[in-house]
């Protein structure tokens, strides 16, 4: 857990299994819906969520704002702005200042418009509880009563976090973007850190400002830890295709849009002669290739889903790499194509229940994609590290693999989390080395 937590924060610097189909597809995220935004004092009452301690007996822990202000980090989203390290990137970009640019307020912040704002509202209280959550205007009334439920408390405007989709989407487009704040390859270039996703390690680091018991199951439902990450992986793959073929956001003069490629495909060292080939991409060295860390994930979800549907998506995605070589058209082309295929799959995945024969299949199958070489870029031995976490404690969870084999695996996944911790420093031997140790501790599937 503390290398899951030290990586995080590296990288952030910064719901059963019955699911209503299309509820995170459909539902307008807080920054795009039109309620007002109260700001985070109409939450931070005493008698509401801001006791100094949780509330013995209550069904919520009603300390949920001091937890946010406190220990998150999206709290101090927008004190980020105000650093040196803000001021050049700021300046690199030819912004006055980084705190009062949409570009970074839009991330950094709660930037809904100025119409939508009340009194109390206060843009530097950074990321805050509507931020997520939704304009308050108008589920706080029915919240407070004491006399709604969860339903009632979404059908008012309540964005419903808990279900693995809407709460992909809402990370997503600020950890990648999406078509109303996007974060382009000229802001990383910019000085911007390296952005990188896993919802389940995501979701598990934060504070956790609310307690999964069984008042909480039952009032919300709740997701498993491999359908978390696994949603989340599909998710992000389509959020990278519907970008690729968005026609505002896939170029950059007479450049493709370079942040859909891999940062480490172009920025290592010259004297480090690390390229290795990779026959699930199937181009050759000396070429930027597409950022692919999430569908790699996701064909590994599919070997042990659908193996008929993973050899498609295998060929579809090979087909989009070989595309990027023939230029803008046949990459938007492959990218649709492999849309089409992923695009449903998002429902699929989450109405899924993986069980404890698919959690033993799913842990050997990413350890062995990895034996056979898919993990020689960083990326995806991050997301690799992110995913084997999630499965074990899942696994632990549901009561599959004993204390002492849990135990072994983390101490064994505390040597994958060192190979990736830094991503300048990554060498694929130590992370396959870290893997194969893995590998001598897992359930027979």
């Amino acid at each position: 857990m503390l290398r899951r937590i030290a990586l995080v924060v590296l990288l952030a610097a910064v719901v059963g299994a019955a699911r209503a189909p299309g509820i995170g597809a459909e539902t307008n995220l807080p920054f795009t819906a039109a309620p007002v935004h109260l700001g985070v004092s109409s939450c931070g009452g005493s008698s509401c969520h801001g006791a100094v301690e949780p509330w013995p007996g209550s069904t919520v822990l009603q300390n949920e704002f001091i937890t946010w202000q406190t220990k998150d980090r999206h709290a101090r989203a927008y004190k980020t702005l105000l650093s040196e390290k803000s001021k050049r990137i700021a300046a690199n970009l030819g912004l006055t200042n980084a705190y009062e640019a949409k570009i970074c307020l839009d991330c950094h912040a709660d930037n809904v418009p100025a119409e939508q704002r009340a009194k109390g509202f206060q843009i530097s209280d950074g990321v805050g509880c509507e931020a997520c959550h939704g304009g308050a205007v108008g589920w706080l009334g029915v919240h407070v009563s004491g006399k709604s439920d969860h339903g009632v408390n979404t059908a008012a405007g309540l964005f419903p976090t808990e279900d693995p989709v809407a709460r992909a989407r809402l990370c997503l487009s600020c950890h990648f973007g999406d078509k109303d704040r996007f974060i382009t390859h000229r802001i990383m270039g910019a000085g911007h850190p390296r952005l990188s996703f896993g919802l389940d390690t995501f979701t598990m680091v934060q504070p956790a400002h609310f307690a999964v018991d069984e008042d909480y199951k039952r009032r919300k439902r709740h997701a498993d830890q491999v359908k978390v990450w696994a949603v989340g992986e599909i998710v992000a793959v389509n959020e990278l295709l519907d970008a690729i073929t968005d026609p505002k956001r896939n170029t950059n003069g007479i450049f493709p849009e370079l942040v859909f490629f891999d940062c480490h495909a172009c920025h290592h060292p010259m004297s480090n002669v690390r390229w290795e080939p990779r026959k699930n991409a199937d181009i050759g060295p000396g070429i930027p290739r597409l950022s692919d860390a999430n569908l790699v994930m996701v064909g590994v979800l599919l070997d042990q889903m659908d193996p008929q549907l993973a050899t498609d998506f295998t060929t579809r995605m090979k087909a989009l790499h070989q595309a990027s070589l023939k230029g803008h058209d046949a990459t938007t082309a492959a990218a649709q194509y492999l849309k089409q295929l992923t695009g449903p799959l998002t429902d699929r995945i989450a109405a899924s229940a993986f069980t404890q024969k698919d959690m033993t299949a799913l842990l050997n199958g990413v350890v062995a994609q990895g034996l056979r070489g898919a993990y020689v870029d960083y990326a995806a031995a991050e997301q690799a590290t992110m995913a084997l976490a999630a499965i074990i404690d899942a696994m632990k969870s549901a009561a599959i693999l004993p204390d002492a084999r849990y135990k072994s695996l983390m101490a064994a996944l505390d040597k994958c989390y060192t190979a990736v911790e830094k991503d300048e420093a990554f060498e694929p031997k130590k992370f396959l080395a870290a893997l194969q140790a893995v590998d001598e501790l897992l359930p027979e599937s």
